[in-house]
This record gives C-alpha cells, sequence and structure tokens, in this order.
C-alpha cells in the first residue's frame, strides 16, 4: 500500500480503492482523452472531500471531480486521484416548492431531481440528453444547457448558492453579492472591469473559459454562477442550492421538415419570438429510419407548453404556420413525443459511426455562434471539413446556435492526429470569426483550452491564469484544464491500444473484424447507467441491481480496453487472463440489451464469451459451464436412456437435490427444473405415426425443436404446431440425418444412402448455451453440425420457425458471427423467423381466435435486442390480447440466473419490472412470457405459471366451435 493510500484510509471514512478494476474504470469519460489516475475516492460528506483534499496536497497529487462520467472533452479524467461523487453523496437534501427551490448533492443524478419535483409541477430547467445519468455537480462545473435552454437557460441560470472546498480546504458558500468569494478575486475584478465587460462574446451558449463577466456590479457580482463551467478546477462542489421552474401541464412537439439541415438553421432564429420551450435540429444522416417523421432531409423538433392539450397545440400549430416548411407533424401524446424525442437523444451515440459504419469520435462537439448566423456557419463548417478530407453530422441545438458533431477523425495514426490539429486549430478560428464560443454546453477540457487564446486572446488567458491562482494557489484541482492546458493531441484514449487485429473467434462484422474497433465502440456515453427501465428498454439489468460501474456496459468496456492496453500503458497488464475483467463480466447477465439499447451498438454479450473462450483456454473450467453449457448434450442422453422420469424424483429429494446443484455449480436457492416425460420430436413422432400429421398443403415451415421446447416445455412446441396447422401452413421438423441428397417429393421423404446411415442420427441446435459459457470451439463445432443436417432445407426457401426468442436471436447472430467463414450460416440466419412472423409472412389472411382479455408478462431481452416484437404486438392485438408487455429482463438469463452467487441480483433484475407487473395485474390477465428463462423466473419467484403465445392461441382455438 503506498503512503498516499494509507494516508488517505486513515482519513476518509469514505471508500478509497487504488486496484485495478476502479482506476481502470475511471480512465476515460464520454472524450478522446485517457489518463490514468493513482486511485478512486468516494467521500461520504464535505468532511471527507476535506479530508483528500489535505492528504493530496500533502503529497502533492492532483484532484479531480467526478459525477457521471459523461463529458466530452476529458475533464472528468485525471491522472491523481479521483472524486466519485455518485456513490455517497448523491441525494436531494431539500425540496421547497414554495420556494421553488432544491439543495442537492454532487453525485444526484438529474432525472431523481426531476422525479422528485414533478408531484410538484416543478422540474429542473436544463436538461442534456444524458439526463438519465449524468450528475448534477457535473452539470454545474459544466454550465450544462440541454433541449430546452431556448426557455430555461443554461445551469448557472438556474443556480442560487453553492457550498464549495477550495484546494486549500476553506470552506465557501458562493452567492450573490461577492458571497464566498475567495481573498483577491474582487480586487482582480475591480481592475479589469473593462476587459470584463468588452473580452466576452454575447450569445446564449458562450461556455468556454471562466464566467469572470458575471462578478461584474450590473451582474450582482454573483460568485456562485462565476463557479459554473469551471471544470473542477477552481474548488470542489459538496452542495448546491438550485432554482426550479414550473412545468407545462401540457407539451406539444412539432416536427418539422426542411429540404436540409442548411435550410433548418436559417429558420430556427426565427422561431425564438414564439417563444418554445425547445428548438433542436438533424438531419437524416443521423435518422435509422424516417419513417415516424414528416417529409424532408432535415428537421427542427419545436416543443410547445400550455396550461392545457389544446392550448400547447394551437401554439404548436402556430409555429407551423409561421414556418416555411416541406411538411410538419404536431404531436400532443406523450408516448408519441417520448419516441421522437428518442431520436434526438439517442444522436449523441448515433453520430458515432457514420452512415457506411466508420468510426466518428468527438474533439469538436459543441461550438456555438449567435443562432442568426448558424445557417452561413454550418456551410463554412461543412467547406472545412471538405478541405481537410473529414465527414460529421451536425446536430443539436438549433435555436440557441450550438451544434454537436463527431467527426471521422484518424486518432490512431501519427498522420491522421496531425490532420486532428490542424482542423481543430483552423475551425477555432472559424468559430470565432462568426462571433462564437469554442464550448456551448461541454466545456473546454482538453478538447479545445489549449485553443482559448484564439478566442479571448492573451491577456484575458492571464486574467483566467490570475482567477485560478487565486482559488487554487497550488495547481492541485484538475491541472491541465483551461489554463495552462495539455496540447489536445495527447492523451489520446486510443494511443495505447494495439495496432494490428486480435486474434478472436467471432467475426465482428461491423467493426471489420477487429475485437479492439468493436470496444472502441463504447464512446462513454454512459446510456447503460441508467438507474431506472423504462419503457420497453432493457440496458443495463446488472447495473440497476448493483449500482456499481463495474457492472454497467460502459465499466466492462473500459476494462477491456485496458485489457487490450496491456504492457503499452493498460491498467490491465495480464490479458485475456485477467481476473478483474472476469469479475467485471461475471454479472452480465448476456441479456444483449446493449446490442439494441446502446446508441453505438455495444454487445457485451459477444465480448463475454470472447473472453471466456480465450480465459478459459487451456483451463479448468467451473462446473456451470459443465453442468449447464453442455446441457444440450446431457438432456439427449437422459432422452435416450428414458432417465427422465428417475432425475425428476432424485431431484425431488432434497439432500440429494443439493449435492447436485453444488457438484453442477447451481445456486442452493434455485429449484432444477422439471423434465418432461415425453420430448417434443417423440410426440411429433408418435403423432406422426398415428397419422395425425394431416396436413399436406400449404406453405411448408420447418419448426426448430430447440432444447428448451424439446426437453423441458413440449407443450409450446405442441401449440405451435396447432397454431401453425391451423393457419393453412404444413409443418415438419428439421432432418435429423446427415443426407447426401436433398429432399424429394414431398420435401418430406428423403434418398438415403449407406453413408447417410453410418453418420448416425443428430439433432440441430443452435448452440446458444455453449456461446454463453464462452465454449466456442465446441459451438463452432455443434454449429457445423447443424449446418450440415440442414443443408437440405437450405437448399430450398423453407423458412424455419424458433419458439424460443434466445435461440432464435442466436441463430440469427451468433450463428454468423461465429461462423463467418461458411455462408451457409448466413443463408440459415435469413431464414429464421419467430413465431409471430411466420404468421404474419406465411398466413397474412389467417385470423386468431378472439381471446378478448388482458395479458402482462415480459418481452424477452433477446427478442428484445435482436428480433423485435413487432408482429407479437399485432398478433396480440388481432387475438384481442390488450396491454403492453414490460421492458427490462426477467434475470435468470438462462444460465445466469441458475449459478452459484446470481441469485441475489438474478431476482432484484426480476423485481424490477416483471414481478411488480404480474402481482399488480387483475385476476383475468393472462400472463404471456415466450423465453423458457421468464417462464422458469416466473414459477420460481412469483409461484405464478407464464405462457408461451402459441399456447395462448392454441387454448383459444380448441374452445372454438
Amino acid at each position: 500500500m503506498t503512503d498516499l493510500e494509507a494516508d488517505l484510509r486513515k482519513a476518509v471514512r469514505g471508500e478509497v480503492a487504488f486496484d485495478v478494476t476502479s482506476r481502470a474504470l475511471v480512465t476515460m469519460d464520454a472524450s478522446n482523452y485517457r489518463r490514468v489516475p493513482l486511485g478512486v475516492v468516494a467521500p461520504r460528506d464535505a468532511d471527507d472531500v476535506a479530508a483528500v483534499l489535505e492528504v493530496c496536497r500533502t503529497h502533492g497529487v492532483p484532484v479531480v471531480p467526478r459525477g457521471g462520467g459523461t463529458s466530452i472533452a476529458g475533464q472528468a479524467t485525471g491522472t491523481g486521484v479521483v472524486l466519485d461523487f455518485t456513490r455517497h453523496m448523491n441525494r436531494i437534501l431539500a425540496l421547497d416548492p414554495g420556494a421553488r427551490t432544491a439543495v442537492v448533492q454532487p453525485g444526484l443524478v438529474l432525472d431523481r431531481l426531476q422525479d422528485a419535483a414533478a408531484p410538484h409541477g416543478l422540474r429542473f430547467g436544463p436538461d442534456p440528453s444524458t439526463h438519465s445519468r449524468c450528475t448534477l455537480g457535473g452539470m454545474i462545473g459544466n454550465n450544462s444547457c440541454g433541449s430546452h435552454s431556448v426557455a430555461w437557460g443554461t445551469t448557472a441560470d438556474s443556480v442560487r448558492e453553492l457550498d464549495v472546498v477550495t484546494a486549500r480546504g476553506e470552506r465557501l458558500r458562493l452567492g450573490p453579492e461577492w458571497a464566498g468569494a475567495p481573498t483577491g478575486l474582487r480586487e482582480l475584478v475591480d481592475g479589469e472591469l473593462a476587459r470584463l465587460r468588452t473580452g466576452f462574446p454575447e450569445l446564449p451558449r458562450r461556455i468556454s473559459g471562466y464566467a469572470l463577466d458575471a462578478l461584474l456590479p450590473e451582474h450582482r457580482a454573483d460568485v456562485a454562477r462565476s463557479f459554473c463551467g469551471s471544470e473542477g478546477t477552481l474548488g470542489v462542489l459538496t452542495e448546491a442550492v438550485v432554482r426550479l421552474v414550473e412545468a407545462p401541464r401540457a407539451r406539444a412537439l412539432a416536427v418539422l421538415g426542411y429540404a436540409d439541415e442548411g435550410a433548418a438553421a436559417e429558420a430556427a432564429a426565427g422561431l425564438l419570438v414564439h417563444r418554445p420551450l425547445t428548438v433542436e435540429g438533424m438531419a437524416a444522416d443521423l435518422v435509422p429510419s424516417a419513417a415516424a417523421l414528416p417529409r424532408g432531409g432535415a428537421w427542427l423538433f419545436v416543443e410547445t407548453g400550455g396550461s392545457s392539450e389544446g392550448e400547447a397545440r394551437a401554439r404548436a400549430e402556430e409555429i407551423v404556420r409561421a414556418a416555411d416548411v416541406l411538411d410538419a407533424l404536431v404531436v400532443t401524446d406523450p408516448a408519441g413525443q417520448r419516441a421522437l424525442w428518442r431520436i434526438r437523444e439517442d444522436a449523441s451515440g448515433t453520430a458515432t459511426r457514420m452512415p457506411d459504419g466508420s468510426e466518428a469520435w468527438p474533439g469538436w462537439e459543441d461550438c456555438a455562434v449567435p443562432p442568426r448566423r448558424l445557417g452561413a456557419y454550418l456551410r463554412d463548417f461543412r467547406g472545412l471539413l471538405g478541405a481537410h478530407g473529414l465527414r460529421g453530422t451536425p446536430y443539436g441545438h438549433f435555436g440557441d446556435g450550438c451544434i454537436h458533431v463527431r467527426i471521422d477523425f484518424d486518432l490512431l495514426t501519427q498522420a491522421g492526429i496531425g490532420r486532428f490539429r490542424r482542423f481543430s486549430e483552423e475551425l477555432a478560428d472559424l468559430v470565432v470569426a462568426h462571433g462564437g464560443s469554442l464550448s456551448g454546453e461541454h466545456g473546454d477540457g482538453q478538447a479545445r483550452a489549449e485553443l482559448l487564446p484564439r478566442m479571448y486572446g492573451d491577456e484575458m488567458i492571464a486574467l483566467f491564469e490570475r482567477a485560478k491562482a487565486l482559488w487554487d494557489p497550488d495547481d492541485l484541482l484538475n491541472p491541465g484544464m483551461l489554463v495552462r492546458p495539455a496540447p489536445l493531441d495527447t492523451n489520446l484514449r486510443f494511443s495505447v491500444l494495439p495496432r494490428e487485429p486480435v486474434d478472436v473467434a467471432f467475426g465482428y462484422p461491423d467493426d471489420g473484424g477487429d475485437f479492439s474497433a468493436a470496444v472502441r465502440r463504447c464512446v462513454g456515453v454512459a446510456k447503460c447507467r441508467t438507474t431506472a427501465a423504462t419503457g420497453s428498454a432493457v440496458m443495463c439489468p446488472s447495473f440497476r441491481a448493483t449500482g456499481e460501474e463495474a457492472h454497467s456496459t460502459r465499466g466492462r468496456a473500459r476494462l477491456l480496453h485496458e485489457m487490450l492496453a496491456g504492457e503499452a500503458g493498460g491498467v490491465v497488464t495480464d490479458g485475456w487472463r485477467s481476473e478483474e475483467v472476469r469479475e467485471a463480466l461475471d454479472l452480465c447477465l448476456s441479456c444483449k440489451g446493449c446490442r439494441s439499447d446502446c446508441p453505438v451498438g455495444v454487445d457485451m454479450a459477444t465480448y463475454k464469451a470472447e473472453f471466456l473462450h480465450h480465459h478459459y483456454a487451456g483451463r479448468r473450467r467451473p462446473a456451470s459451464h459443465h453442468s449447464m453449457g453442455r446441457l444440450p448434450e446431457w438432456l439427449r442422453r437422459v432422452d435416450r436412456l428414458r432417465l427422465a422420469p428417475v432425475l425428476n424424483s432424485l431431484a425431488a429429494v432434497r439432500p440429494l437435490a443439493a449435492v447436485a446443484k453444488r457438484l453442477g455449480g447451481i445456486a442452493p436457492e434455485r429449484r432444477i427444473p422439471r423434465l418432461a416425460g415425453e420430448t417434443f420430436s417423440r410426440w411429433w413422432e408418435g403423432r406422426k405415426a398415428l397419422g395425425r400429421n394431416a396436413r399436406d398443403t400449404g406453405d411448408l415451415v420447418i419448426l426448430w425443436p430447440d432444447t428448451f421446447t424439446e426437453h423441458l416445455s413440449p407443450s409450446v412446441g405442441q401449440a405451435a404446431v396447432r397454431v401453425l396447422e391451423a393457419a393453412g401452413l404444413r409443418v415438419a421438423l428439421p432432418p435429423t440425418l446427415h443426407l447426401e441428397k436433398a429432399p424429394v417429393g414431398d420435401g418430406r421423404t428423403v434418398a438415403l444412402d449407406p453413408v447417410s446411415l453410418l453418420r448416425g442420427r443428430g439433432r440441430v441446435c443452435c448452440g446458444l448455451t455453449y456461446v454463453s459459457t464462452g465454449q466456442l470451439d465446441r459451438a463452432r463445432t455443434v454449429l457445423r453440425r447443424t449446418l450440415d443436417l440442414m443443408a437440405p432445407v437450405l437448399e430450398t426457401s423453407v423458412p424455419v420457425v424458433v419458439l424460443e426468442p434466445s435461440c432464435a436471436a442466436a441463430l440469427r447472430t451468433d450463428l454468423p458471427e461465429l461462423l463467418h467463414d461458411d455462408p451457409r450460416a448466413a443463408l440459415l440466419a435469413s431464414r429464421v423467423l419467430t413465431f409471430a412472423e411466420a404468421l404474419e409472412r406465411l398466413a397474412p389472411d389467417w385470423r386468431p381466435p378472439a381471446l378478448n382479455r388482458p395479458v402482462v408478462g415480459q418481452t424477452h431481452c433477446h427478442q428484445h435486442a435482436v428480433l423485435g416484437d413487432t408482429a407479437d404486438r399485432r398478433l396480440r392485438e388481432a387475438a384481442g390480447l390488450t396491454g403492453d408487455l414490460s421492458g427490462g429482463c426477467c434475470g435468470l438469463a438462462g444460465n445466469f440466473g441458475f449459478e452459484k452467487g446470481h441469485f441475489e441480483v438474478s431476482r432484484t433484475c426480476a423485481e424490477e419490472q416483471l414481478l411488480p407487473t404480474v402481482r399488480q395485474a387483475p385476476p383475468s390477465a393472462g400472463v404471456l412470457a415466450d423465453g423458457f428463462s421468464c417462464r422458469t423466473q416466473l414459477e420460481q419467484l412469483a409461484g405464478v405459471r407464464g405462457r408461451h403465445l402459441a399456447e395462448v392461441l392454441a387454448e383459444g382455438l380448441a374452445r372454438q366451435p
């Protein structure tokens, strides 16, 4: 233990962490920069903050305050001690609806304040797109704004008083009329009044530099306001009194369509006279699908408020009439507005990929110019991009003249980094020429601080340095930011990554086969750190269960980044053998939620399987990898030996079950599921022997007998057969022989040959259990055998219907990505249909039975992430099944919830949405759960039987005359 760490442990009541994982998690924020700290401290209160500062001052070690870590300029990283306020100092201390104020701690997530204020008809005005995970301390440090700044301004406009601890331990209460000013600050300002009155550009989004003009007499010498945007370089915030605003009782959203972003930008300033709540802009290249948007190539999102829906709509329609648009849409339905806003908010992530899939990065994320000059600025900006051979997609706060953009900088080669610097210098000059600010929201950090002299001149920069010295004479707080900055092309996050692709098992088709590029996808916007799942969202259940950064998608990506860096400067130096990475990935449920919910498509389930494959190569695996990872093998042997009744009887004897669970690495809290007395395939063969497979007409479909349907819930397969046949489809199961020749005649009979017979019978398998436990060599063997069995089917155009969502997802994604060298893999993946998709596409005229009852349950996480549930929702609606299924993850997630040590996290995930939804359902409601894991979780934790949609429909058919 170092002297610094020992002294901190003696002085601080909060957690002191100098371990590999804690340091790796905070090496980066959402910027292009990376700095490795010595340690991390989670202070419990202001006394702890003061103690940390005293110890670090004694040791000459810098201190960096950090909130949600979503800063885009590098100011939330540091080489000394990082203060993590999200663990303990994250509360609302008081909320006064009458005074419209709240007292908050710096680690409070903005949405928690909004939730507390909403019942009083109030809200905090600024709302960055990261509102579900950014903290009030970070917003004050950056002077954040958000989409409603045209109505409610920046964070500085909403700050009343701030409690701050200075680097030398002085505790100050900052406010107007010089309240809390450090010694000498007033004299500094009094001597520079003329410069302060003329040296700052006049525009609503001027965030760059120190806000020393807030100390002018005509601005009430507001020390708290001046402190906003100082990026942790002047003092450490411990408490804030913030102003709340009245929230409109009703809102309407006018989406205005324009030919291009230039036309939208030109129009934005003219709409401000109507006093809208937002004027946000984005272009078509940031929108995955413009189906929900009005006609156009770019759009303004203009929100209006009112005391009633009618008043809000009237204001929105007035704006539509006043705007010169190609097309427009006015939405008053809250759910419809949320869906549209989600398109805009996800732009911060989707912008990190160009339309062709190439990478794009921050660095010039939020320049701002006077709104009336935005159109001209964008034209010049586009010209500058072209001159440097760069591409970017601007979007952002058009009403305030603030533009976000990610640019396809090459930050991996010296030539690319050189171009990054040249472009940055020329763009800074362009912004200044338009009367703008280098930062309009996210702060200067390391990305822009070096260029501030171009905006302010050397004399104003010298004034900034003098102010910094009054607050922090030892340069202890976040050095290298704002004044005496680090060069913008140093500390780049990718400099430590390997330049050659790492040898991996999966194909990573969207990342050129490069695992490093896949890991680079995580830019740190931290949507995975959302503390409450909303709507159909899934990501990231383990973070919501634990609250630990290490168990978020971003945290795991950070550890993988440091693992890849390795000896080149990474915090994790033992590569694939890293125990720190393994522990972080251990609580990943492999729910695949991040594959769809992460704006940049990080796929941690795949990364986890890749890591486990390498981590256990040539080593002893956990017992659960054998007991559950090889489940299809064990269950097939049980079936061949007809042992299901015997095993069910033994599992019912508690001492024997306990021994089996201990040997198999299964959580002792779990009950071993009962095996079916008759497998689905045996039922099928018996039905065929009795001549009950009667459909000889209709389109042929192959019904996939997945392991769970086959051995654990054959009733699902039986029900699916009945429904598919009732819809006019002809059902067959996959071949069980390796055939040299394709099926003949009616497609159900085959021409056998001696070689086929000698090869013996086999069963298709999606390889899911092998993939989820990282047994990728075995998974490839199983999948190649499956492709051999399916070869005759693949020679036809027959679709494959898969009932278990996790198996369907594995066939759609894991199969082609793992066997990327086998064209049959992509062919089979393209044939996979869910149960609802098969009915919708192949039997479009069929009408399901009218069930007319409410249903509850949860959309399977793999269905949400990979397959989509649009066809399912339409099928439920057609059957009269009312109600929406919840989002989130059931928490069992295949082998995860059965593994020893995972039970509490598994139960916590289930208690987030699934179990409360079921408990609160009316007695008449049916419980839908298409996944075997979901049904098992419901049965074991709530005593409720969930059913596959096929079972519900089959039951309805049986009741029909």
